[in-house]
Order: C-alpha cells, then sequence, then structure tokens
C-alpha cells in the first residue's frame, strides 16, 4: 500500500514537471514571436516613415498617389491621413494627419454657407468642386473619396453629415434631418429635370394623385426648404426648383 502511493506521488511530480517544462517552453517561443513582431514593427515604421517623408507632397496634392497610399495603408490597417485622434501614432510621425481635418473643416465651410439656397443638400459633384474652389490650386486637387472619408470623420459631431444616394447620384446632407420616401422620388426626379420639378411631371412619372404631388412639394417648400416656388412658371404657371441639384457658379 505504502509503495504504490510512492509510486504515485512520483508519477504525479513527473507530470507537475512536464507542465511546468511545456510552460516554459511555450513563454519562450511566445517571447521569441513577440521579439520578431517588435523587430518587424520597427523596420516597418522606418520603411513607411521614410516613404512618407520623401513622397509627402504627392500624398497631399496628388490625388491618384493618394489613393493608391490609403490603399496600401488600409491592406494593413493602417490610416496616417485619419488625424491624430484615429491615425494615432501614424498620423503624428507621418505629420498627415491635419491634412483630412483641414478637408474636413472646408466641407462644413461650403456646407453651411450654402444651406440657406439648398436646404442642407448638396450633390457630391458639386460639393468636390466648390471645396476644389475654396482650397485653390497650390493646396492640390481634392476627389470624392476623399470628401467621404472626411465626411466620416464629422459623423461623431452629431451634426447630420451623411451621403445619401437618390437616382443615382450621391447627395451630401448636412442637416439632422431624414429624407422620407416623397422627398427622395422628388430629388430623383429634380435630377433628372435639372432641377425643376412641377406637379404634372410627379403625377406622370411618379403615378402619384395630384393632393400627393402639390403636398410633397408644398412641403419641401414651407417645412424643409427644400425647394424654391416659381408661380409665374412659363410652362404650367407654378413650377419649383431644387437648388441641391442645380450647379452654381459661385
Amino acid at each position: 500500500m505504502h509503495r504504490r502511493g510512492g509510486v504515485g506521488l512520483a508519477a504525479f511530480d513527473r507530470q507537475e514537471q512536464s507542465k511546468r517544462s511545456f510552460a516554459q517552453l511555450s513563454t519562450a517561443l511566445s517571447q521569441s514571436q513577440v521579439d520578431h513582431l517588435h523587430s518587424q514593427l520597427a523596420h516597418f515604421r522606418t520603411a513607411l516613415a521614410r516613404f512618407a517623408s520623401t513622397h509627402r507632397d504627392s500624398i497631399k496634392n496628388d490625388p491618384t498617389f493618394r489613393h493608391a497610399f490609403q490603399q496600401m495603408c488600409s491592406s494593413i490597417g493602417v490610416d496616417p491621413l485619419a488625424g491624430p485622434r484615429k491615425g494615432g501614432w501614424w498620423a503624428e510621425m507621418l505629420g498627415l494627419g491635419d491634412w483630412q481635418y483641414e478637408l474636413s473643416v472646408q466641407i462644413v465651410d461650403v456646407c453651411v454657407s450654402t444651406r440657406e439656397r439648398n436646404g442642407g443638400l448638396i450633390e457630391m459633384s458639386e460639393l468636390v468642386r466648390l471645396v476644389s474652389k475654396l482650397r485653390g490650386v497650390h493646396r492640390g486637387g481634392i476627389t470624392e473619396d476623399d470628401v467621404l472619408r472626411s465626411i466620416k470623420t464629422l459623423q461623431p459631431l452629431g451634426a447630420g453629415y451623411q451621403v445619401v444616394e437618390i437616382g443615382g447620384k450621391k447627395i451630401v446632407r448636412s442637416v439632422v434631418k431624414e429624407l422620407d420616401e416623397d422627398q427622395s422620388a422628388v430629388l430623383a426626379i429634380a435630377q433628372i429635370e435639372g432641377g425643376r420639378v412641377a406637379e404634372d411631371i410627379l403625377v406622370q412619372k411618379k403615378r402619384w394623385t395630384r393632393d400627393r404631388a402639390r403636398a410633397a412639394l408644398e412641403n419641401m417648400v414651407h417645412r424643409d426648404g427644400l425647394c424654391w416656388l416659381d408661380d409665374q412658371d412659363e410652362h404650367c404657371g407654378r413650377a419649383y426648383w431644387v437648388p441641391s441639384v442645380m450647379q452654381w457658379d459661385v
């Protein structure tokens, strides 16, 4: 009885010793992997910093080059243009984070300054044009992709900045209010008609009743500020214009 108990204790000791050995080996392997990753990361940081420093002007001023750079970085989970808060160490080290925030401020500037006439809705192409004009030639061109990325940085502000698609075109909304189904339909028709909408057009193309067409248009004028009323229209006497889908020479 006593001898069997001793054998059992010896086997238990060996088992515990094996566990400790495996644990030490696992720790050594893990540390080796961590050290290897740290070494790779340090090498990558140096390479990326050198690349960004060499091509900083191209990244800021050349939309095609900037897009390729962003794609390369996003494939490895890095976003140097996202600003110091989201881009973290990369944005601070590479000195590119402020570029995105500067563009965001310019987008807000254009949206706010045009809100009185378009009700807080502006076509993406028109926004890109106006922001490009505001930036001037010396700051380089921007693309729709640049604007989309900047609008994402504005969403935490809760001011309603969002991109919606209506009639196959992207519309930037800078007000909190959501578009209802009738408003979206009117905007889609306005895009086709060059900004002009009338009750007859909605009745014909959307198969709406005249009451529904009139209510939708009147609400967009008086409640939402998305339309202008033209009560001297040469075709039907009363038409509505949607400024958000019209191009302005400003």
